[in-house]
């Protein structure tokens, strides 16, 4: 049996094939977002998560693809997903995690011209039928109550 994650949500945006996506987030300064940078690393939430914890982390520079990235710049990437992974771990305990790039806008990358790994915490039961009946998706926790949370374990900078 084929287990399915729904997420008819998502659908308005993945059906909007005008390109438009309203500039690089991972390149503008001063997000309420940004939680801290590293050599060639930059670290955010999510603004419109799947889950509680969802977080993104893209490289400094610019670049839509993976095999543009530098070797130290891959290298100290994943460095930083492993760093952030293990403090969502800790702080919030979930059951494990869904960790992955959506790369060109028809794989649903919302910022197409600039990679990005997403970490998404799951929990046992974490879905429901809001998303299905309601079209709507229960995030229990503020952005700014979960910046607070990771800063404790994480080097944020813009506190």
């Amino acid at each position: 049996m084929i287990d399915r994650l729904w997420a008819p949500w998502r659908y308005n945006y993945v059906s909007n094939s005008d390109g438009e996506t309203g500039g690089c987030i991972f390149c503008a300064e001063g997000s309420d977002l940004w939680l801290f940078s590293t050599e060639h690393a930059r670290v955010y939430l999510n603004k419109f998560p799947y889950n509680n914890g969802h977080l993104l982390i893209a490289p400094k520079r610019h670049i839509p693809s993976l095999g543009r990235l530098s070797e130290d710049e891959m290298s100290h990437l994943w460095k930083v997903v492993v760093m952030c992974q293990d403090a969502v771990s800790e702080l919030m305990k979930p059951d494990g995690f869904n960790i992955g790039m959506n790369i060109g806008r028809v794989a649903g990358a919302g910022i197409d011209g600039h990679i990005h790994v997403h970490i998404v915490p799951r929990w046992n039961g974490d879905t429901n039928f809001m998303p299905v009946l309601a079209d709507t998706k229960v995030i229990s926790q503020s952005l700014d109550a979960l910046k607070e949370l990771l800063c404790k374990k994480l080097p944020c900078e813009n506190k």
